[in-house]
Order: structure tokens, then sequence, then C-alpha cells
């Protein structure tokens, strides 16, 4: 049974952030005839760091965000409402809800709850990605060049060789001016080539 002027409060046991936005709800109860109330949440196995508040009343509500969690508060009749954004998994701890009744007294405080325990998965760097889009980029107009330059270096060498050759074959190509007796002459002992005539012999 619900004790007079008695806080009790139920959190979640764990939530595990994936996009750098987590809500932990704190529900409470509450007997007293209090009008002021305060509600933070804290972190830490010995509750030390006091994350972010909000106090109300009857009247208005005061709330408090703390920069280096970025927290904001909302109070809806029997519980509060804490939404943490922009989270890293470096703030991977226990937080724990704290509810008071400030005014008027006596003074009435929750007793320390089991906490939630948040859970920040570490987020990969989406410049990965390009960067190794990047690369294979370069990877693929470096082959590209080097490919385009052998190719190039071949047909250099290829037309560097036939022109060689042809020279060669210019330089070769000449006509053996030396006289030579058909075939069929050979074969009644001529000599290969003709002989040089004597012009005196035929002089008077």
């Amino acid at each position: 049974s619900l004790t007079e002027n008695k806080i009790l409060v139920a959190q979640h046991p764990l939530l595990i952030v994936d996009n750098k936005t987590a809500t932990l709800i704190c529900n409470y109860t509450y007997n007293g005839t209090g009008k002021e109330f305060r509600a933070s949440l804290h972190k830490g196995a010995n509750s030390a760091v006091e994350v972010c508040f909000i106090s109300w009343n009857t009247s208005k509500i005061i709330s408090n965000l703390n920069k280096e969690s970025n927290c904001q508060v909302i109070h809806d009749k029997d519980k509060v409402i804490f939404n943490l954004w922009n989270m890293s998994a470096s703030q991977t701890d226990i937080y724990f809800c704290k509810i008071e009744a400030m005014y008027p007294p006596p003074y009435v405080c929750n007793e320390k709850s089991n906490g939630t325990v948040i859970h920040v998965k570490e987020t990969h760097i989406e410049t990965q990605e390009p960067q190794s889009t990047i690369s294979l980029w370069i990877m693929v107009a470096m082959t590209g060049i080097l490919a385009s330059y052998s190719v190039l270096i071949t047909a250099v060498f290829v037309n560097y060789w036939q022109k060689s050759k042809k020279n060669m074959f210019h330089q070769n190509d000449y006509m053996n001016m030396t006289p030579r007796h058909p075939p069929y002459q050979k074969k009644k002992g001529y000599p290969s080539y003709a002989p040089t005539r004597d012009y005196t012999a035929y002089r008077s």
C-alpha cells in the first residue's frame, strides 16, 4: 500500500540508443500534499552527475537544459520525460530519476531506484564510404592511365620497328649487274659470266 508523503519511481531497466536519441520516462506516484516539485536526471553509479532537471508548481514550470548532455524535460501528470539527443558512446551509463516534493513541508524524496542503463551504440562515420569510393575511382583512373600509356608505348615501338625494317629493306635492295648466261649454257661448259670482248682482233 502507498504510504502518505512517499514518492515511488519506476524506470525501464535498459535503453539501447541507435540514432543518438533516447527518451527516458520516469513514472512516479505520490500521495502527499506537496504543491511544488522538482524532478532531475542523474547519471553514474553514485548519481554524482546531474544531467538536467525540471521544477513545477500549480502555476508555472521551470526547466534547465544542460548543453553538454542536450537534455529536454517534460512533465506530464504522473510522469517525467527526459529527452536526450546527440548522444555519443562515451555517455553510456546508468541513469537515475529523482523526484522531490519541495513545498510545503515536509520535504519528500523518492528512494533510489534501480536506474536505467542507457547503452549508446558506436556510430560508423559516413565519410568512410565516400573516401573508399574516391580511392576506388583513383585506382580505376590510374589503371586507365597506365593502360593508355602501355598502348601508346607499344604503338610507338611497332611504328619504329616497321620503319627500321623498311630502311633495312631499301639498303639491301640492289640490282646484280653481272651478266649471266641462261641455265642451258652452263651444261655446255660455259663460264657463269660473259668474258670481255677483245675488239683489237677486228682492227685492220
